[in-house]
C-alpha cells in the first residue's frame, strides 16, 4: 500500500474533501486531481526522490497538494507564517526542487527561494472548482506513483532546545500509522471530520486527512482553527468527530458554555486529543459537555504520529493516560537502555513499521535516539496496572529543584483543578541556590478570582511542598507554538523570570 493506492478506497461518487463555499470533491475527482498534479510535476522533470515544499494556507488546496505531491515524490509542508530568514533555513536544509504557493501570494518564501535559486509555482484555482482542485503547469508527462519504500513526507522536529532535526517518513511509515489510527477510532466511510489542525503538522496530515481518506471517509478542510466559527461549521457539515490539541479543546469548551443545546445536537461519535497532554479536568469537561468518548492519543513526528491510544468503547478511556498499546510496540527503558520492571518509570520507547528510519544527515541524533531498534521518545512514563500508558513528563522539561525532580505535567494537572483556573503551564526558572525553581503561568477563567498566594495555598493541599510554584505569573494568554501547543522551554525568559 502507498498513499496513492490508499485513495482508491473511497467510492467514486462519495465525498472526499469539502470546504465552506466550495463544491464537494468526490473520490473520483480527487484521484483524477492527484494524478494530474503528478503529471504536471513530471512535466517539469520532477520525480521520485525530489522534494516539493508546500507553503499554502490551511484549506482544501493545502490538503490536496500534500496528497498529490506525496503520492509521487516527497512533500515538505512549511508553516505559511514563517519569516524569510526561517524559510531560508528550512529550504536550505530540505533542498526542495520546487516551492508551491497560493495564487497571487506575496509570502516571504518567494524571496527566500529566489535567494537559493529554487523555482516557485502558484497553485491556480479555476473558478467554481471543487474543494482542493488547482493547477500548477500546463505541460504534463507520464509518472508512476511512488513505491512503499520511497520518502513521502519530510518534516522538522520542533527544535526547542537545539537545531531542528529533519524527519523523513516513508510511504510505508505513513500507511502503517493511518491503519493504526483508523482501527483505534473505528472509522468508517460514513465518518466526516472537521479538520482544525494546521496541515504543515503531522497531526492534521496523518491523523485527520490521510487516515480518513484511507477508509473512504471525508474531511472538511476549513481555513484553520476558529473557536468562534467552530460550532456553526460543525453543524453545517454534520461532522461525526474532530481531533485537536488541548488548547483548542479548551477554547471550544468556552464557546460551548454559551450554547449547550447546540453542543448536544451535534451528536459527535467521538472527540480525539493528541500532540500534548490533555489535563484530566479538560477531559472530564469535554466528556460531560459533548456526551461522547474523548480519545486521548500519544503521537510524535518520528512515529508518523500515533503510538498509543485510549480505546473507543464506553468508559474505557482513562483521564490522564494516553491509552494502551496496539501498534507499534512500546516499552519503558532506563537511561542505559535496559527494560524497566513492570510498573516502573522510565523513558518511553517504540518500534514498528510507522517509525522513521532515522534522522537525515544526523548520526549523533540517531545514535542517541535509537537503541537496538527501539526509538527513544524523550518522554518519561509508566504503564499502570491496567496496561494504560501515563506520560509523566518530557525528560528535557523535568524541573531539577535542588536535586528534587518535579514533573511540570503533574503540577499542571493539580492547578487545573482549581475552579478559577482556565489554563496553566508549569516550567523551570533558573535559581542561584537550587539550580532551578518552579514557575507557573496562569490564565484565569472568566470571573475567576485568585492571586499567587491563593494558588500556592491550593497547591499545598495537593502537592508536596517542594512542588509548589515559587513564581506565579497571571497572563491573558500563554505563548503557544505554531500547532497550538503550550511552550515550557524558554518560557521563563519570555516572562522575565530567573537569575
Amino acid at each position: 500500500m502507498t498513499l496513492r493506492t490508499l485513495l482508491d478506497t473511497g467510492a467514486a461518487s462519495a465525498a472526499a474533501l469539502t470546504a465552506p463555499g466550495r463544491p464537494t470533491l468526490d473520490y473520483a475527482g480527487l484521484r483524477a486531481h492527484v494524478d494530474a498534479i503528478g503529471r504536471q510535476l513530471a512535466g517539469q522533470g520532477l520525480g521520485a526522490g525530489d522534494r516539493v515544499a508546500i507553503v499554502l494556507p490551511n484549506g482544501p488546496e493545502m490538503a490536496a497538494a500534500f496528497l498529490a505531491v506525496a503520492a509521487h515524490m516527497s512533500a515538505a509542508p512549511l508553516n505559511p507564517a514563517y519569516k524569510q530568514s526561517e524559510y531560508a533555513f528550512y529550504l536550505e536544509d530540505l533542498k526542495p526542487a520546487l516551492v508551491i504557493v497560493a495564487e497571487g501570494s506575496d509570502n516571504p518564501v518567494r524571496a527566500a527561494a529566489a535567494g537559493l535559486n529554487i523555482p516557485v509555482v502558484e497553485a491556480a484555482v479555476p473558478a467554481g472548482a471543487p474543494a482542493g482542485v488547482f493547477t500548477l503547469f500546463e505541460k504534463e508527462a507520464a509518472i508512476a506513483p511512488a513505491g512503499a519504500d520511497q520518502e513521502a513526507l519530510v518534516l522538522h522536529t520542533s527544535g526547542t532546545t537545539s537545531r531542528p532535526k529533519v524527519v523523513p517518513l516513508l510511504q510505508r511509515n505513513i500507511l502503517a500509522s493511518t491503519g493504526n489510527i483508523a482501527a483505534s477510532l473505528e472509522l468508517t466511510a460514513a465518518d466526516h471530520c472537521l479538520n482544525i489542525m494546521p496541515l504543515f503538522h503531522i497531526h492534521g496530515l496523518i491523523a485527520v486527512l490521510a487516515t480518513s481518506l484511507g477508509v473512504g471517509a471525508s474531511v472538511c478542510c476549513g481555513a484553520g482553527f476558529n473557536a468562534l466559527k467552530f460550532f456553526d461549521l460543525a453543524r453545517t457539515e454534520q461532522i461525526t468527530w474532530y481531533s485537536g490539541v488541548p488548547t483548542m479543546h479548551q477554547a471550544i469548551l468556552m464557546r460551548a458554555q454559551r450554547q449547550p443545546e447546540a453542543v448536544r445536537a451535534l451528536g459527535l461519535r467521538l472527540i480525539r486529543s493528541s500532540s500534548a497532554s490533555l489535563p484530566p479536568a479538560v477531559f472530564e469537561e469535554l466528556t460531560a459537555t459533548f456526551g461522547c468518548p474523548v480519545i486521548e492519543a500519544y503521537g510524535m513526528t518520528e512515529a508518523a504520529h500515533q503510538m498509543t491510544s485510549n480505546p473507543l468503547g464506553d468508559g474505557k478511556q482513562k483521564a490522564g493516560c494516553v491509552g494502551v498499546v496496539t501498534a507499534p510496540e512500546v516499552c519503558i527503558m532506563d537511561a542505559q537502555g535496559a527494560p524497566v520492571a513492570a510498573g516502573g518509570e522510565g523513558e518511553v520507547c517504540i518500534r514498528g513499521d510507522n517509525v522513521t528510519p532515522g534522522y537525515e544527515n544526523n548520526p549523533k541524533a540517531n545514535a542517541e535516539s535509537f537503541t537496538d531498534g527501539w526509538f527513544r521518545t524523550g518522554d518519561q512514563g509508566f504503564f499502570d496496572a491496567d496496561g494504560y500508558l501515563k506520560i509523566t513528563g518530557r525528560l528535557k522539561e523535568i524541573i531539577n529543584r535542588g536535586g528534587e525532580k518535579v514533573s511540570p505535567l503533574e503540577v499542571d494537572n493539580v492547578l487545573m483543578e482549581h475552579p478559577a483556573v482556565q489554563q496553566v503551564v508549569t516550567f523551570a526558572v533558573a535559581d542561584k541556590m537550587l539550580g532551578e525553581e518552579i514557575g507557573a503561568a496562569v490564565v484565569l477563567a472568566d470571573g475567576g478570582d485568585l492571586d499567587a498566594a491563593g494558588l500556592r495555598a491550593y497547591a499545598g493541599e495537593h502537592l508536596a511542598k517542594f512542588k509548589i510554584p515559587k513564581h506565579v505569573v497571571f497572563v491573558t494568554e500563554i505563548p503557544k507554538g505554531a500547532t497550538g501547543k503550550l511552550q515550557r522551554i524558554g518560557l521563563a525568559e519570555k516572562l522575565g523570570l530567573g537569575d
